[in-house]
């Protein structure tokens, strides 16, 4: 299919990402929104955006622009790179965007609906049913959902054979990574779709043939991350230590304490309280010592690196 109009749904964090991204990379781009309230909460971090993207340009225009603290392949590709053209299109891009309340008309002949809804859910289940008799026949569905599987979902969406999962990173034009998970009645040629949908977003499209919880990333980033704190709590060594261990150790550019820090220490009590639950003769690490290990850094106000202080001062 030759996608034209793209319809992302809901215009959180992600979702303004997601949608700036695609009409930067030249698509009809429309964000459809719940209420008045979610349009006064929307634009102002599409302007953020759009600043961020202007910031960036101009840093890649620099001598040290190339370095991969400042380069972003979201936005061009190094040795073709038109900082002029580049802003053109972010300019367009920002200016293109378009904000819909009415569902009917937002959903009308378009090509790819990208759901980007909070992780509820009831609000998900209750979207589906009251899209599914308004998307087009011809519409591919994807969900950007991080935690809860398609498969959840996909008979609520009347469209089943047409429905996957399309996962973006935060901070896309940078962290230019998707991953792209089928479920059991995803037809393989909406899978490639989507995957060339990706591409031509200038994101890496990753391949996710099974369902499967966290899906790449998380699968392999969790479990490192319980690893890091587990080795604090039981009191083997410290976050700076152990950090050093991971980052000298395989050259990464930072070790599970700093990740912790820039995922921020709330995300990371929420998902820890969810494996708290298992009994601890079971649990693989000491998750109830975690629990109360990240309770207290935010019960301090240490939330990570945005609030200037978690395992590390910023």
């Amino acid at each position: 299919m030759d996608f034209k109009k793209i319809v992302v749904v809901g215009g959180g964090v992600l979702g303004s990402q997601i949608a700036y991204q695609t009409a930067y990379c030249g698509y009809d781009v429309t964000i459809w929104l719940r209420s008045e309230g979610s349009i006064g909460r929307t634009r102002p971090k599409l302007e953020q955006i759009h600043q961020a993207y202007t910031d960036t340009i101009e840093k890649m225009d620099t001598p040290e622009g190339k370095s991969p603290e400042i380069w972003a392949n979201g936005i061009a590709d190094p040795d073709s790179f038109d900082k002029a053209a580049c802003l053109e299109k972010s300019e367009k891009a920002f200016q293109g965007l378009k904000l819909e309340l009415d569902m009917a008309k937002a959903f009308e002949n378009a090509d790819l609906i990208i759901e980007s809804m909070a992780e509820n859910v009831d609000q998900k289940k209750e979207f589906y049913e009251k899209a599914a008799s308004l998307i087009p026949e011809k519409t591919i569905l994807v969900t950007n959902s991080s935690t809860l599987l398609p498969s959840k979902f996909a008979k609520y969406t009347g469209r089943p054979e047409k429905y996957l999962a399309l996962h973006f990173a935060n901070t896309i034009w940078k962290n230019n990574m998707t991953e792209v998970m089928a479920q059991d009645k995803t037809d393989p040629k909406a899978f490639d779709e989507v995957m060339e949908f990706a591409k031509s977003i200038r994101m890496i499209p990753l391949p996710v043939r099974k369902e499967k919880s966290g899906y790449l990333l998380n699968s392999m980033l969790v479990p490192l991350l319980f690893s890091g704190m587990d080795l604090m709590v039981t009191g083997v060594s410290d976050p700076e230590s152990i950090d050093k261990a991971w980052t000298l150790g395989t050259g990464a550019p930072e070790g599970p304490f700093k990740i912790l820090d820039i995922v921020g220490l709330k995300t990371a009590y929420e998902i820890v309280s969810m494996y708290a639950k298992i009994p601890s003769f079971l649990a693989p690490y000491h998750f109830k010592d975690m629990q109360k290990l990240l309770k207290k850094y935010i019960d301090e106000g240490k939330l990570g690196k945005a609030s200037g202080e978690g395992f590390f001062k910023y």
